[in-house]
Parts: C-alpha cells; sequence; structure tokens
C-alpha cells in the first residue's frame, strides 16, 4: 500500500514535495522510508510503495491532484516491472524528478543500462548504512538540483527555422549548450509557418531600425497579426522574415537575432555587474570552469567570461566515462552544469555571449576589450580559451557547413539521424564517444579514421566499447576529399589512402572530430606562442635560462604563467597540455593558487 507521511495534515502535504520511493521486499522499503522521514519529514511528503505499478497509480493519482514530486527511488530487482521500466514509465509523468536506482553489488551493469536508458541522476549501493555518509549526501544534492529547476516553471523559447538553415542550426546549439529548453519548428510544417506568419505581419508594424539587423516584435502585435497573415513558407530563402525567428518565453519575437541579443532576452547574464575583478578567466571549458570555483571560494571577486557556452568540448560530449569519481559516466552537459551551479555559488560571475578581442597591460591592472567595445579590467588574468575541432578543406564541405556537415554536435542533431547513415571524422575520444551516442539513434555509423586502427588516440575502454556495438563501422586510413550537394550535405567522396581508390557514398550527415585549434588568434603579439598557436607558459619560455623578452619581474615566470606577469593559462589552449578533461580542471586550480601568489 501506498503511504504518505503519518499525520501530515493534507493541504499541508500537497505543498510538499514528494520522494517516492519503489521496493517488493517490505523490509527495505520500510527501511528506505524510515531513514528518509528522519532526514526529510519536515520539508518532504515521503511517499512509499512496493511494487513498481502500484507506485505508477500513485503517480497519476499525484499529477490529478497537482502534486510534486522531486526524487523516485526504485529498486532494481522487482518483478513484473523492474526499476528500470518504473523509472521510464514515471519520466512520462513527471520528467523533472530526479532518478534513483537501488542496486546490489551484482547489478552494476543495470545501473550503466539505466544511465543510458532513463539518464539516471545516481545509483545506491544496499545496503546505504551510514545513511549520513551514503544516503542523504545524494539526495541533498538531488534536491537542491531539483528546487534549481522547478524554481520557476519551465518556459520554453519558440525557434523556427528551415530544416537544412546554417544559422537555425547554430541557435539551436546556443540554446541547447547553455541549457535553454526550446522547442524547434519547421518553417515549412503548419505550426511553423503559423509562427512565421505572425512575425512577418507583426514585423510591417515594428519600426525599422534601418540596420539590416535583427527586429524584436512584442508578443501581442505578433498575436493580432497571426489572423492577418497568410503566409506560405516553403524554403530557406522564401519569403517572409530572415529565419530563424526566435521567440522567447518573454513573448518577445526576434528576427535572425545574435546569440548576444538571444542570450539578454532568454535571461543568460551578458553585462559584469562590476568594473574590476581579482581575476578575469576568459573561457568557460573545464579548466576555466575549475579556475571559477577554485577563485570564487576562495574570496577573489572572479568572472568567467564565454563567447558561446560554458562547457567547451567536454561540454558536448555525450558520456565521458574517465573523469574520476564517475565510475558510471556522466555526460559532459551534466559535469558542465554542475560545475557552473558551482562556481555561481561560491559566488562567481559567468558571463555569456561576450567574445574577448584584446589583452593589454595598464600599469598593475590587466585589461580586456570586447568584440563589441566595452572593457573589463582586473589584477590578474586566466587564459582558458580551449580549442575547436580543425575545418575540413575538401571541396565541397565549406558551404555545407550546419547544413549537413557539424563540427561536433552531436547531441543536438541525434534525434535528426534516425534511420540515416551518419559518417564521423575522427579517431580520438571525443569522436569515440560520438560514435557510441549517434549508434543509438542512426541506422549505421562510419568512423573515418586516417590512423591504421583506433589505438593511437583513442581510450581503450572505448575502442572495447565501439567493438561491441553492431552498428559501428571503422575504416582506416580513410579521409574525406569532397562533399556534395546543393541546399544540403547529399554525397561524400571518400580516399583509402592506402590503395589510393576512391568511391562516393550517399550522405547527409557529417560530423567532425579532428585536430585542435586554439583560439587565441587574438592573442598575436601580446603573448608568446608556440607555432601551433598554442600559448607557451612557465619554463617553456626561458631560453638558456634567460627569460621572455619583455619581461619586467626579478624572478623567473610561474609554472602557467605567460609572458605578460599577471597572466596565466591553463588547459587545452596552453603548449605541451594533456589535451584531458581532468587535466584541464586541475590546471584551472592550480592557476588559481599561482594568481594568489602573484597578488601577495
Amino acid at each position: 500500500m501506498a503511504e504518505g507521511r503519518p499525520g501530515a495534515v493534507a493541504g499541508a502535504a500537497v505543498a510538499r514535495p514528494a520522494i517516492l520511493t519503489v521496493d517488493d521486499d517490505p523490509g527495505v522499503s520500510r527501511a528506505v522510508a524510515r531513514d528518509l522521514r528522519r532526514r526529510y519529514g519536515e520539508s518532504c511528503r515521503i511517499v512509499r510503495a512496493e511494487s513498481g505499478m502500484q507506485a505508477l497509480d500513485t503517480l497519476r493519482e499525484m499529477t490529478l491532484r497537482g502534486d510534486q514530486v522531486a526524487v523516485l527511488i526504485a529498486d532494481y530487482r522487482m518483478p513484473q516491472l523492474d526499476g528500470i521500466q518504473f523509472l521510464e514509465r514515471a519520466m512520462d509523468l513527471y520528467p523533472l524528478a530526479k532518478r534513483v536506482l537501488l542496486t546490489a553489488y551484482a547489478d552494476t551493469n543495470a545501473a550503466i543500462d539505466a544511465i543510458n536508458i532513463v539518464d539516471l541522476d545516481h545509483y545506491l549501493l544496499k545496503p546505504w548504512n551510514p545513511p549520513e555518509e551514503k544516503l542523504y549526501p545524494v539526495v541533498d544534492a538531488l534536491l537542491e538540483a531539483w528546487r534549481t529547476t522547478e524554481a520557476a516553471p519551465v518556459l520554453e523559447t519558440r525557434v523556427v527555422g528551415h530544416r537544412w538553415s546554417a544559422r537555425s542550426y547554430e541557435v539551436r546549439e546556443f540554446l541547447a549548450r547553455n541549457q535553454v529548453p526550446y522547442r524547434w519548428y519547421l518553417s515549412d510544417e503548419p505550426e511553423g509557418r503559423r509562427l512565421l506568419a505572425a512575425a512577418t505581419a507583426a514585423t510591417t508594424t515594428a519600426e525599422d531600425d534601418g540596420a539590416g539587423g535583427s527586429v524584436a516584435v512584442p508578443a501581442a502585435v505578433a498575436a493580432r497579426a497571426v489572423a492577418a497573415s497568410g503566409l506560405e513558407v516553403s524554403g530557406p530563402e522564401a519569403a517572409g522574415p530572415r529565419l530563424p525567428v526566435v521567440i522567447t518565453p518573454g513573448g518577445t519575437t526576434l528576427i535572425d537575432p545574435t546569440d548576444a541579443q538571444i542570450a539578454a532576452e532568454v535571461g543568460l547574464s551578458t553585462t559584469p555587474a562590476a568594473d574590476f575583478y581579482d581575476v578575469i578567466i576568459i573561457g568557460g571549458g573545464p579548466a576555466g570552469l575549475g579556475a571559477a570555483v577554485y577563485a570564487a571560494s576562495e574570496g577573489l571577486r572572479t568572472v568567467l567570461i564565454e563567447r558561446t557556452a560554458t562547457g567547451g568540448q567536454a561540454g558536448q560530449s555525450s558520456r565521458i566515462e574517465n573523469y574520476l569519481g564517475f565510475p558510471d559516466g556522466v555526460s559532459g552537459s551534466q559535469l558542465t552544469d554542475r560545475a557552473r551551479r558551482q562556481a555561481v555559488k561560491f559566488g562567481a560571475e559567468v558571463i555569456t555571449a561576450r567574445k574577448v578581442v584584446e589583452l593589454r597591460a595598464d600599469g598593475n591592472a590587466r585589461t580586456v576589450r570586447f568584440a563589441d567595445g566595452g572593457e573589463l579590467r582586473a589584477f590578474t588574468v586566466v587564459l582558458a580559451t580551449g580549442v575547436s575541432y580543425r575545418q575540413l578543406t575538401a571541396p565541397g564541405l565549406q558551404r555545407l557547413t550546419g547544413r549537413g556537415v557539424f563540427y561536433g554536435s552531436a547531441l543536438t542533431e541525434a534525434p535528426a539521424c534516425a534511420g540515416e547513415d551518419v559518417y564521423i571524422v575522427g579517431g580520438a575520444n571525443s569522436a569515440g564517444q560520438a560514435a557510441v551516442y549517434l549508434a543509438g539513434h542512426a541506422r549505421s555509423v562510419t568512423m573515418l579514421v586516417r590512423g591504421k586502427d583506433l589505438s593511437a588516440s583513442m581510450s581503450y575502454y572505448l575502442i572495447q566499447q565501439i567493438a561491441s556495438i553492431p552498428n559501428i563501422t571503422v575504416r582506416p586510413c580513410t579521409e574525406v576529399v569532397a562533399g556534395d550537394g546543393e541546399e544540403y550535405l547529399r554525397a561524400l567522396t571518400l580516399r583509402d589512402y592506402s590503395t589510393g581508390t576512391t568511391e562516393t557514398v550517399p550522405a547527409s550527415r557529417l560530423f567532425v572530430f579532428i585536430g585542435a585549434e586554439p583560439h587565441t588568434d587574438w592573442l598575436d603579439g601580446v603573448v608568446v606562442r608556440d607555432q601551433h598557436g598554442f600559448v607557451v607558459a612557465g619554463p617553456d619560455l626561458l631560453t638558456d635560462g634567460r627569460r621572455p623578452p619583455g619581461w619586467t619581474l626579478d624572478r623567473d615566470p610561474y609554472h602557467l604563467e605567460t609572458s605578460m606577469p599577471g597572466v596565466f593559462v591553463a588547459g587545452d589552449a596552453r603548449s605541451t597540455s594533456v589535451k584531458r578533461v581532468a587535466s584541464a580542471v586541475g590546471e584551472g586550480a592550480m592557476a588559481i593558487a599561482l594568481v594568489h601568489r602573484y597578488l601577495a
């Protein structure tokens, strides 16, 4: 029998979120409920069920009453409906509830399956004694994450665009990587046409800014215009507003907006709160986030500047399985979101959609200038600008970027790959993670690798995973020499350079994960870089014991310090870095330790 907290007043119970636990063993079920009541009985309803079907019935009743459910805890080994099957069905009723699987030591594989099937938030091994160490910290973290999600209703941004519009793809990628909920509408489908009609008619009533930029239209104006317009949209160049059209939760319609305009409308912070800081961190990947967490937690006035979205390349990974402390893996977006929230909790500011284009020394201060002309100053700067995937130069591919050719972006495009044969260029971990993820959506995944096999640059665990997935094929010694298609990618020409033979294969999606190009062109002549553009730091700056030209201090550069005193580099942008998430986070923390030494 499902039960609530004894003695609770009905009206008060509805106001409190519920934690539901289900286990077919009455003893275990009562023990879980007992431990949960001891810690959370005052703030949450504790609901207990003794079978998956009974728990689903209880959840259906709760949805009818409008009850909130924060956490679902399900035992794996249950008859009729096991824990994974229950959580999968429960997601339809309470998609935002955090999901926990109770497992025995022999059920580790089940926990891994649950991560892949229901995006499991945590699994707990039985027994969980003492709860103060093994149960409560987990539930505390899940409740905090749920409350953050539930603090405001989930309002979706709507994006209308053409299926093969490169800018539409960029907007979706920007929203997804910043974890802004959105819904995608095709411009040639009924609802998309209706939204575009409203935007078109409303635009005629809005004052033209004369600059050819985006137009912001209030929702009320757009709504009044719907009935007056019969616009038909059939392609990316059809009559009507420039694509994409973005309709924000606040009701503003943006026509072909910039990332900065979108960020400002959907609630992302784009303007620093102060003019001067202890440390400016440029780049929001693992190194930048690691630096932000340690700097803010140690009392430094900290601001992190990110031009697109926090997470960097790691944030686009579907599953990182060799990061310390996550034995069953963690998605890049989950890791990034936790790190960003952690940094903000300690007081760091995170500024999005601002591009830094200049760095200079102004006496004891270091000044950065943004592309829009604004400036920000601090005592120190940490360069954590990371790298981007190298562009393919084969004929026909550049103009098809965002229209079938994608650099990274497997997460955003995966649902559209259903039933298709897709290709991946690259043989390192990022390519392997994308292949594993896309294999769950596409009919087939073909990895095109320049080397003879994957062992040169991919972790062993990932090679083993790829070998076990039947719809992934690895083609060694193969490169893309051309792409073909007018509106979107239709075919690829491949060359096997071991034999010199070429062939043309039909393809509508190509994902590229090759090389690493540092985002450091704007630092040319400012700090020392190596021949590939990576920033040189610490002992590597010394030549025959001599300090770098222009060095003004009576000491050698610290380990991660660049040729400009007080400016440090961490992560993939540093010359000779390891190019791993763990090392990037470590370098971010080390950079802050050196910032303290510099400030002292």
